[in-house]
């Protein structure tokens, strides 16, 4: 379609706005801009740093200037956007083309952080130009007014679609969009990309089920970004490594690394190791105190925000962050990415290393740190997978049944729905688009309250049918709904205040409510002591102590992903062929060569079994390298499998390379008995029953529940502990069990263990690679380079004290350096 002369006079304003700037359009931001004034929806996939913002936006503004709208237009232009930090940048670089293009716009922002002040403008004209997040915008959509408040928007954005992708967030999403579709036909959609494996389903999964494919642009940015991914090496490399055993004695070399660059972020995996490296950085260089910071999602947001101000402004030599600043923030100043330990995914070192040489034509540099001497194994795969451009896929969620209960409360809040319009409505999204009419049914009659155990007690009665439309049922319970609206579960963490009120961030419950008072941690990169812990808020006041503890948090425990499983598979097969491609690869020599010598290195289409006889039992060791979680699942499998066949006490561990079998009494098991207990068949069944036997289920329903509006994490001025959510969800999973056995949330908790947990699809897949590979069986009569991780795990999860547990694993592993054939 070719432009008009008043889109063509804006859209060389837009070309003249980026060349301000010294930028020349990039030709998919030209094709984006184009696409969108033809009424097109889709998806720009670009690398980190080349103007995807500017593609998604000037379009918008182009049309705007071209029909020369009123001073201030109602809200016509509405930014998603997942993290609350990235809100903020994306808010000034909106502010700044609106300038430019069309000065008669308004640009706010609508997040859990802003103001109340900023609120009530809000309630009187949203801004023309709107950025929130997905759960804010689930509450705009929760208002009564919420069909005339949107009546005039013409286009969506969904910013960093891949990270919502593959979640509940992603179809909350889904279904706020299919909603705002309803509200304003026509509207056109449109979502931005870094890293991802599967575009066409990212895009469909953002665009829904209806609609002409022939009018839905997969735009492709720039030519691919250059990266230069390396390896931190040790100084000396032990044998047999367990996880985390160098820990900081990597800092002097990470210190180094840091002197030599403008401004660095170091990358950790866990807020837990992000305290400790800062702390560590700060001892060793307390001259670095004020240039070096701490960044991460537990801190108070004005605390991250001054944090990101400063490294924009290049006032930081460093910061030692999480994935809080893993999106999109314009972090230009930046020029070298450190990544402590296994960035364990592909696509998540690209976005990690895309902080820096955040430009056009930059190179982005990575730095591995190893935090175990078999991670120099990862973060070689990882470097050629990045070479290679192959990048994880994300599958898109399918019917999580607690989200449909918690929108459909939504709809009837903000405006009510007619039941029939609804049903269509959310079949229209990609992730409901198979929809049944019976779990229609069931969504509909259990947020009414009817067709279940609950249909007595008036609370679970949210929506009710009103002169043919379903409508909110009371004030007093939109209220309620609105102040647990999303599908982040936050429900542990508990404020951090300092003496003087001042809120200092976010803890994990569990771990203070361990804490006395007078007991010390590290916060916030200092050493505070718990006054008090009182109404779920920790006071706490700053100490000098050398001695302090670091809190645990709940939360993703990233396992390796299946692309660099697959690339760690092919590194071991190499090095067992005498090939070390890299210098990480060749550091790592020592281990595997020991591994080799003591055992064997699997090679291609090998399955090792080592078998190890020491007084606790027999140890089997089984290597699939098919990731944490799947081998967890197949820990419990064959357990399970082996006990039903004899009597014998099974314990496992599981690791991202393999998994332990200890059974407490012999059981000489053979080849043919391996293929047996690793067979396919029966595999959801026998994992099914795992669950039942366990809590798995149950403590996975504590979050369905509570997004399906079964329990609260808070009312209106109050909330929960942790304890207190759990007794009410294992109440509501008991009665449902015994009297409602058919429930679909009973349903769901138990596939989500079975597809979250326990990774069925990848172990699924595991079993298939098994049955095609040779089985290999060992016996080195000791514990060897891959064993002893899996050995000192299981361990660690007996051990009273870390402190104890870290010094009888150097112990043994001095030991093991020195002895042949010695078993633990």
């Amino acid at each position: 379609m070719t432009a008009s002369a008043p889109e063509t006079a804006a859209l060389e304003r837009a070309e003249a706005f980026l060349a301000a700037r010294g930028l020349e359009p990039f030709p998919f931001q030209r094709a984006a801009w184009r696409a969108y004034l033809a009424g097109m929806d889709g998806l720009i996939h670009a690398p980190t740093g080349v103007g995807k913002t500017w593609a998604a936006f000037l379009g918008p503004l182009a049309e705007a200037a071209a029909e020369e709208a009123e001073a201030a237009p109602a809200l016509s232009v509405l930014w998603v956007t997942p993290l609350r930090a990235l809100a903020h940048d994306t808010l000034a670089r909106l502010a700044e083309a609106r300038d430019a293009l069309a000065p008669g716009w308004r640009v706010g922002l609508r997040t859990s952080d802003t103001s109340a002040a900023e609120r009530r403008r809000q309630e009187r004209r949203l801004p023309t130009a709107l950025v929130t997040t997905p759960e804010s915008l689930s509450l705009l959509l929760s208002r009564e007014d919420a069909p005339r408040r949107f009546a005039a928007l013409r286009c969506v954005v969904v910013d960093e679609w891949h990270e919502l992708l593959g979640s509940k967030r992603g179809v909350q999403t889904e279904l706020g969009l299919a909603r705002l579709r309803a509200f304003r036909p026509g509207l056109r959609t449109w979502g931005l990309s870094a890293t991802i494996g599967n575009l066409a389903e990212a895009r469909d999964a953002l665009l829904g089920a209806d609609g002409d494919p022939a009018r839905r642009a997969l735009v492709r940015g720039a030519p691919a970004k250059r990266y230069a991914v390396e390896a931190l090496l040790p100084e000396s490399v032990e044998r047999f490594p367990w996880a985390g055993h160098l820990g900081t004695r990597m800092a002097g070399r990470v210190i180094a690394a840091i002197e030599a660059a403008r401004s660095s972020l170091l990358f950790t995996n866990t807020r837990s190791q992000a305290e400790r490296w800062f702390r560590e950085l700060v001892t060793r260089r307390p001259d670095w105190l004020g240039a070096i910071a701490l960044h991460h999602g537990s801190l108070d947001p004005s605390v991250r925000r001054e944090v990101e101000r400063l490294l924009r402004a290049g006032e930081l030599k460093a910061v030692v962050c999480t994935s809080s600043l893993e999106l999109g923030v314009d972090l230009s100043p930046v020029d070298r990415v450190l990544q402590v330990g296994s960035p364990k995914g592909v696509a998540r070192l690209i976005q990690r290393a895309g902080r820096s040489g955040h430009r056009p034509g930059a190179r982005s540099e990575a730095l591995g740190v190893p935090s175990h001497a078999l991670e120099l194994v990862e973060l070689s795969a990882a470097r050629q997978r990045v070479a290679e451009g192959r990048v994880e896929a994300r599958p898109p969620v399918k019917e999580p049944m607690d989200v449909l209960v918690q929108h459909l409360v939504t709809a009837a809040a903000g405006g009510g729905f007619e039941a029939g319009a609804m049903r269509a409505e959310v079949r229209s999204t990609h992730a409901f688009r198979d929809l049944s009419e019976s779990d229609w049914r069931w969504c509909l009659d259990f947020a009414a309250g009817s067709g279940s155990v609950l249909a007595a007690y008036p609370d679970y009665a949210r929506i009710r049918l009103e002169a043919g439309r379903y409508v909110v049922a009371g004030p007093r319970l939109a209220r309620r709904h609105r102040a647990n609206i999303g599908t982040i579960n936050a429900g542990a963490a508990v404020p951090v205040r300092a003496l003087n009120g001042r809120s200092l961030g976010t803890i994990e419950e569990r771990f203070v409510s361990r804490l006395r008072p007078g007991d010390r941690f590290v916060f916030a990169g200092k050493a505070v002591e718990l006054v008090r812990f009182r109404d779920r808020v920790a006071h706490v006041r700053r100490v000098r102590s050398v001695r302090v503890a670091i809190p645990r948090w709940d939360g993703t425990s990233f396992p390796l992903s299946t692309e660099l499983a697959e690339g760690v598979r092919a590194r071991i097969a190499e090095a067992r062929d005498g090939i070390h491609a890299d210098e990480a690869m060749r550091a790592a020599g020592p281990v595997l060569a020991r591994q080799a010598e003591r055992s064997r290195l699997p090679g291609r289409g090998e399955l090792l079994v080592e078998r190890i006889a020491t007084r606790e039992g027999e140890h089997h060791f089984l290597y699939p390298f098919a990731g944490r979680c799947a081998h967890e699942g197949l820990g419990a499998l064959l357990a399970h499998r082996l006990t039903r066949e004899r009597p014998v006490t099974v314990t496992t561990s599981a690791n991202d390379y393999g998994l332990e079998l200890l059974c407490a009494e012999p059981v000489g098991l053979a080849e043919a008995d391996w293929r047996r207990l690793l067979a396919e068949r029966g595999l959801a069944a026998d994992l099914r029953a795992c669950v039942n036997e366990g809590a798995l289920a149950r403590r996975q329903f504590r979050d369905i529940a509570r997004i399906a509006g079964l329990v609260f994490e808070s009312h209106p001025g109050e909330g929960k502990s942790a304890r207190q959510l759990q007794a009410s969800s294992d109440l509501f999973f008991d009665v449902l069990a015994e009297h409602d056995p058919d429930n679909r949330l009973l349903a769901q908790a138990r596939g989500e263990v079975l597809t979250e947990q326990l990774e069925i699809g990848r172990l699924r897949a595991a079993l298939r690679r098994i049955a095609a590979m040779s089985i290999v069986p060992a016996e080195p009569g000791g514990l060897t380079p891959l064993s002893f991780p899996l050995y000192a795990d299981r361990l660690r999860a007996h051990s009273v004290s870390t402190e104890k547990w870290e010094k009888r694993m150097a112990r043994m592993a001095r030991r093991l350096e020195t002895e042949t054939g010695a078993a633990p």
